[in-house]
């Protein structure tokens, strides 16, 4: 259930209206729009008499029952498009550059699968920061399929992010298997949660408490109510930084790793009010569907774009049949530009 209050409502009004449905057993999610603020209430509201609640108050303009089980990012609850904005470095020209996702912009998060040395990693860097990319991405700790496939170099991969984010400037998204890695994201700027983690509840609950953006992706054999139930544990726990990333699903087709579903973009845009990026790399599998993919991800109206770079994709220790190159990177970036202006996009 959700209540819609009345425009100019104090703050020590809707703190007191809060409490009285905490005090009657009600978990509570406040939400303040640009056009409204809404409180939601968790629990089993069937007892309540929305009439009643609604003419006896006078800071509520109205109520409505919430049908779906996620709440908090429901787009019934927050009408809204939530902004996630991100602090960006930019070391060259001594300023500040922040990054936004769910504003007509078109961010593009690029770089390699995992990160394998202090070259690797500083040359795909700079080499994405030239051609337009907002922000890098590289694994330092990786699931794999395998456990004899290369694991990630783990601490020491996370201190050459941050060196490659000094010398570039570009803030850095990286995945954290578990909650006991926590302590070592404090300085990560964004925090993914793979597909594999999408439903590690207790995970979920831990980066809830963290003020700090999450990627979350959708996992490989999970529906779009599922990846939505799992952004509801994050929120319910305090953090409303949520980037929710479409990055293929597991079906009956072999000739792609996965099956790309970009009706989920369009889906996920109607039902919540979270920004949405696609990982097109992860997707097919493919290097050659990266591009076309991209352009169709644009066209759909996500809110960004996550491609995989290595500088030397035949020599990477982790998927490097579906890395760019540095050159593939720049020519796809050139287009993306080009035709975020039909798009109404800003990549």
């Amino acid at each position: 259930m959700v209540f819609i209050l009345k425009e100019g409502v104090c703050k020590e009004e809707v703190d007191n209206f809060v409490k009285m449905w905490e005090d009657r057993g009600f978990s509570t999610i406040l939400s303040v729009g640009t056009e409204h603020t809404a409180v939601c209430l968790i629990g089993n509201t069937a007892p309540i008499d929305l009439p009643h609640e609604v003419e006896t108050n006078k800071i509520v303009d109205y109520g409505k029952r919430v049908t779906e089980q996620y709440k908090a990012v429901s787009r019934t609850v927050h009408t809204d498009n939530t902004v996630i904005r991100i602090t960006g470095y930019d070391t060259a020209e001594g300023r500040t550059e922040d990054v936004l996702f769910g504003d007509g912009m078109f961010p593009v998060i690029a770089g390699p699968c995992s990160v394998e040395s202090e070259e690797q990693i500083i040359e795909v860097a700079k080499a994405i920061k030239k051609s337009g990319a907002r922000l890098l991405r590289g694994g330092a700790f990786k699931p794999r399929t395998s456990p004899y496939s290369f694991q990630g170099l783990k601490e020491d991969g996370l201190e050459l992010l941050f060196q490659a984010r000094k010398v570039t400037g570009l803030p850095i998204v990286s995945e954290v298997m578990n909650q006991t890695q926590l302590p070592l994201f404090e300085d990560v700027d964004v925090i993914q949660i793979g597909a594999r983690n999408m439903q590690n509840f207790d995970l979920l609950r831990e980066v809830g408490k963290m003020k700090k953006p999450v990627l979350l992706k959708r996992g490989l054999a999970n529906s779009i109510e599922e990846l939505l139930m799992s952004a509801e544990y994050i929120m319910s726990a305090g953090n409303d930084q949520i980037i929710l990333c479409e990055r293929g699903i597991r079906t009956f087709e072999t000739m792609t790793r996965n099956t790309l579903d970009l009706s989920a973009v369009v889906l996920l845009k109607q039902k919540s009010h979270l920004p949405v990026i696609v990982d097109p790399s992860h997707g097919t599998g493919i290097r050659s569907l990266v591009a076309p993919l991209s352009r169709a991800i644009l066209a759909v109206g996500a809110d960004g774009l996550m491609v995989e770079v290595h500088n030397d994709p035949a020599k990477a220790l982790s998927d490097g049949g579906q890395s760019l190159d540095p050159v593939q990177f720049d020519e796809l970036m050139k287009d993306m530009k080009k035709r975020s202006v039909m798009e109404g996009k800003q990549v």
